[in-house]
């Protein structure tokens, strides 16, 4: 008696009939060629025979069902085991997961002509994958085809893929293209953001840059300009632009998702140049709703306060002119004439300089101490305080912003590892800062490696994203993480680099189990979770088993041999992993 398994969907259909021999199937253009196993009668002693009339009996189960743990790694015995045993509370996701240490990417197609667009990512959920024409005029989405092959035969490594499943069109269907850009634009082909729940995709267009641009309407300084910013909010499921927010004459880092966070249905986006937090709501509706600005005021009638008190001195000032000799009075209505860009310091720079100053006064009772330690570690680094600028945010909570402070060269720099820098915990209901360290602070850093999952912010919709890999979520990762930490020779500098990535930015991590360090081990400097473009190797990559019996289940090969017709080696390699097929493209 033999067995046949497929896959269909997402769905495991376990078939039973008199003689079917064992597929393999190729689910991926990269590196996917799956091979299943041949079952005795043995795993169904007690199933009754089939029906009259029915000539094969067929047993159904789902992929994130229950799995308990086998003794054994074949695949037809933990489908079981999976039925029959009830794994620990909370932790059936984990061992359904255990599945992928049998299915795994064996199979690569090389060369595959596909069409001249530039490959973004799969979406979280794994329904989309999107690209960007050439000219970064147009947005192009494909959805996965899943399965679009199989072998019957018995010893199917030996038979090449026929002509029809090495195309690009035989594993994508192309679902839309969408003109995004108008004639003096470009898509931010580094920027895209998945709004799993509604199935909302955020994309960027922008023009140049001016990198010399005058610093006026309260500008920082030495930050450049770019005339038009423009987020679209698209409906993936038809490509249907819902709305569209414009900013002018500012600066967002749009680079890896660097000036933007989405958290549930709140978008925070930084300007740089205007040092403003912009706190923005997607509603079901598809509609971008303007929530708050942090920055020059925190709170939503600070503005109102503010110029009701400069109408409040202008009319006094206009009262004392009165008594004044007459030449003196142009000179005293300039004077008295409040300028709310210089006489202020931002709501959120008070905000920060206040928490200075009150966590100093407190760290002593004396009066004459108190003194000593203002002097020496506020008042002597107060101009460096006012002269930081907003870096990055990210969410921690609906309420609760992690803020990174830096001088201005580091915010407009492409490595501003090297710049000090502070992060900073914002209260948005209560506009106040909550704590405040420098980014080579040991504290930090042991919040950092024990609460790592707090940082790794997700939306909670978000169902894929909440099994990535952390250290503070796997033992594995944190083993690493404390194995360079004991070979680091300078533990400031260690400190320094690792809180360098504070805060996260959004969405920048694959979910495909592939990186699941409880599963497999990989050469991380090689390749990994994060979303970053790779130095290309001539070395396979391999990925081997973290469990007994430890042994190599697939390697990636992106060097010469991975692909050029000339045989030149590629500098630059990417890899986009689907979240949830054993399938993956490499770029």
């Amino acid at each position: 008696m033999k067995y046949l398994f497929c896959f269909v969907c997402g769905e495991r259909n376990l078939k039973r009939s008199g003689d079917v021999s064992y597929p393999n199937s190729i689910l991926s253009i990269n590196f996917f060629k799956s091979q299943f196993f041949p079952v005795t009668a043995l795993l169904f002693p007690s199933t009754p025979s089939p029906p009259p009339g029915k000539g094969l009996f067929e047993f159904e189960t789902r992929f994130n069902v229950m799995y308990y743990r086998s003794r054994s790694s074949n695949i037809a015995a933990r489908i079981f085991d999976r039925q029959i045993c009830t794994p620990a509370p909370g932790t059936s996701v984990h061992h359904a997961r255990r599945f992928y240490e049998n299915l795994v990417p064996s199979y690569t197609i090389y060369e595959v002509e596909c069409p001249d667009h530039s490959f973004r990512k799969f979406t979280e959920d794994g329904q989309y994958l999107i690209s960007f024409s050439r000219n970064h005029q147009e947005l192009i989405v494909y959805r996965p085809r899943w399965l679009s092959f199989s072998c019957n035969d018995e010893d199917c490594d030996q038979h090449d893929l026929p002509s029809k499943a090495r195309r690009f069109d035989s594993f994508f269907t192309q679902l839309y293209c969408v003109p995004l850009a108008s004639c003096n634009e470009l898509i931010c082909k580094d920027f895209f953001l998945y709004m799993e729940s509604n199935q909302f995709g955020l994309f960027a267009t922008s023009t140049a840059q001016i990198h010399d641009a005058p610093a006026v309407g309260g500008a920082v300084q030495g930050v450049p300009s770019i005339e038009k910013i423009t987020f679209h909010l698209l409906r993936m499921e038809d490509g249907e632009i819902l709305d569209k927010k414009v900013f002018s004459n500012d600066f967002v880092n749009l680079t890896h998702n660097m000036g933007v966070f989405l958290y549930d249905d709140l978008l925070a986006i930084v300007s740089l140049r205007y040092q403003t937090i912009h706190i923005l709501q997607i509603r079901d509706s598809g509609n971008l709703v303007d929530v708050r600005a942090i920055g020059e005021f925190c709170r939503e009638d600070d503005e109102l306060f503010l110029n009701s008190n400069a109408q409040g001195m202008s009319l006094s000032d206009k009262n004392k002119q009165h008594q004044v000799p007459e030449n003196n009075v142009e000179n005293h209505m300039h004077q008295g004439q409040p300028n709310m860009g210089n006489s202020f310091l931002s709501g959120i720079k008070q905000r920060l300089l206040s928490f200075i100053f009150q966590g100093i006064w407190n760290e002593e009772t004396d009066d004459t101490l108190r003194i000593q330690r203002l002097r020496n570690k506020f008042y002597f680094h107060f101009q460096d305080y006012v002269d930081l600028i907003i870096w990055k945010v990210q969410f921690l909570d609906r309420h609760h912003l992690l803020i990174k402070f830096g001088s201005v060269d580091g915010g407009v720099s492409r490595n501003a590892d090297h710049h000090p820098a502070f992060v900073a915990v914002y209260n948005m209901a209560t506009t106040e800062i909550v704590s405040f360290y420098q980014n080579s602070a040991d504290e930090l850093y042991m919040l950092f490696e024990q609460f790592g999952d707090h940082f790794h912010v997700t939306s909670r919709n978000s169902m894929y994203m909440n099994f990535v890999s952390s250290h503070s979520n796997n033992i594995h990762a944190l083993e690493q993480l404390r194995s360079i930490k004991d070979k680091a020779s300078n533990s400031s500098q260690f400190v320094k680099k690792m809180l360098a990535s504070l805060p996260f930015s959004c969405q920048s991590q694959s979910p495909s189990p592939y990186f699941d360090q409880s599963l497999f081990r990989f050469d991380d400097k090689l390749i990994s979770a994060a979303d970053r473009h790779r130095q290309s190797t001539d070395h396979p990559i391999k990925f081997i088993l973290r469990n007994p019996p430890h042994t190599l289940k697939f390697k990636i090969k992106p060097g010469p041999e991975a692909g050029s017709m000339d045989g030149r080696a590629k500098k630059i390699s990417s890899f986009l992993f689907h979240p949830i097929l054993p399938f993956a493209l490499s770029i």
